[in-house]
């Protein structure tokens, strides 16, 4: 009996989720048994909502121009559901008759997924379910890297090779406050930028590690002192001993997201925050802050082909491992030889609501900088035509006054 497919996006947007979007939507058209491809607007608020789009009637030509056009296109949603949600998402899905659910998003919407397929299983309800695989923290278990961390780690390098320009032009102190609330591979990712020796980033703070504001300007005043300059990338979610993340350790007020969650990004705190006890403690005049904030997420322009290609087949192989497979999973990328990339389908439980971090053998010893083992990691992610910068030779003329 023909089926119906119903495929959303969650969380936060990326350069490619609609790549992924696309390849899902594409691919369940190549199959007989699919009757109708619906799109949920709004993720699974859309869902609870009954909110659908009939993207069986979008053309291929079109659905090829949002495939190249980064955020969410379906909209997305940061509702974490519980139990009741998910039920109440099973309730609809159950009542259009949707045979294939296809959630694109990170460790939060991977849950859902297992949640929604344990009610249908219940149920004795025919609904295969698959999580497709997203995020720029690049924090999802089982995979090598998710989609849209290859595109979000080109901008922060690029981003990056451009602050070390502006920096070594006009010498101070710049901090750059990258996403990443657990896991610090964005951040990482600002030492691709670097080219010469005293290139910035000098200094690069991770979750990973423990942050200690006292060794911290310590490291800024060396750093001065070799250099004359300080190029510093930081985690948003850095913290102390204790766990406390440092930008509610300084913050006067606390924000928290849909989810409880403190909230690190966007409002630009912690950047001032360092900046401030830079000038405050080492003397340092020159002291400039940035939160790269959303633009790191769909920045036009600043696209992994890699992260392209591989966005665009794990919603082909999700819709693969439905059509011709047995069981409900998560679509995992495994790295294979220097560099390619192969799939699979792991276990819904084991993806769902566990978090990767960077293993130590990606973080120096000092634990402010990256090793070569994750430069060559990152390189093949961040896709062809990377730019590269130049310095003029230092051919100075003889002083005649002041010799």
């Amino acid at each position: 009996m023909a089926k119906k497919v119903l495929v959303a996006q969650g969380g936060g947007p990326t350069a490619v989720i609609n790549q992924s979007m696309v390849g899902a939507v594409l691919e369940s058209r190549k199959f007989r048994d699919v009757h109708l491809v619906y799109g949920a607007f709004h993720g699974v608020r859309g869902i609870v909502d009954e909110e659908f789009l009939d993207l069986t009637r979008e053309t291929s030509h079109n659905l090829e121009l949002v495939a190249e056009t980064p955020s969410s296109a379906l909209g997305s949603t940061r509702d974490k559901p519980d139990l009741k949600y998910c039920q109440e998402i099973f309730k609809v899905l159950k009542a259009h008759e949707i045979g294939y659910f296809f959630y694109i998003g990170g460790n939060d919407s991977s849950d859902t997924v297992r949640i929604v397929s344990e009610e249908a299983r219940k149920a004795n309800y025919d609904l295969r379910s698959i999580h497709i695989p997203k995020t720029i923290d690049n924090d999802l278990v089982e995979n090598d890297h998710t989609p849209g961390f290859p595109s979000a780690a080109r901008f922060v390098a690029q981003a990056f090779m451009g602050a070390n320009l502006d920096n070594w032009a006009l010498p101070g102190v710049y901090i750059g406050v990258v996403m990443g609330r657990h896991a610090g591979f964005l951040t990482a990712a600002s030492a691709l930028g670097k080219k010469f020796p005293d290139d910035g980033p000098h200094l690069i703070y991770l979750p990973e590690r423990v942050f200690d504001t006292e060794k911290f300007l310590a490291d800024v005043k060396a750093t001065m002192e070799r250099y004359g300059r300080c190029v510093i990338a930081v985690s948003e979610g850095i913290h102390d001993a204790e766990g406390t993340p440092i930008a509610v350790k300084l913050a006067k007020e606390v924000e928290k997201d849909a989810h409880g969650n403190v909230q690190l990004s966007g409002t630009g705190q912690l950047a001032d925050m360092l900046c401030d006890e830079i000038k405050s403690k080492l003397g340092y005049k020159r002291v400039r802050g940035d939160t790269f904030g959303y633009l790191q997420r769909s920045f036009v322009g600043c696209v992994s082909d890699v992260d392209q290609r591989e966005a665009r087949e794990v919603g082909e192989k999700a819709v693969q491992f439905a059509m011709w497979g047995d069981s409900d999973g998560s679509v995992v990328i495994e790295r294979t030889g220097f560099y390619s990339s192969d799939y699979r389908l792991a276990p819904l439980e084991a993806v769902a609501g566990k978090t990767k971090v960077m293993p130590d053998e990606f973080i120096s010893d000092s634990g402010t900088d990256v090793t070569d083992a994750f430069r060559l990691y990152l390189r093949p992610l961040l896709g062809s035509g990377m730019p590269d910068a130049f310095r003029l030779r230092q051919n100075m003329v003889p002083k005649v006054l002041k010799k």
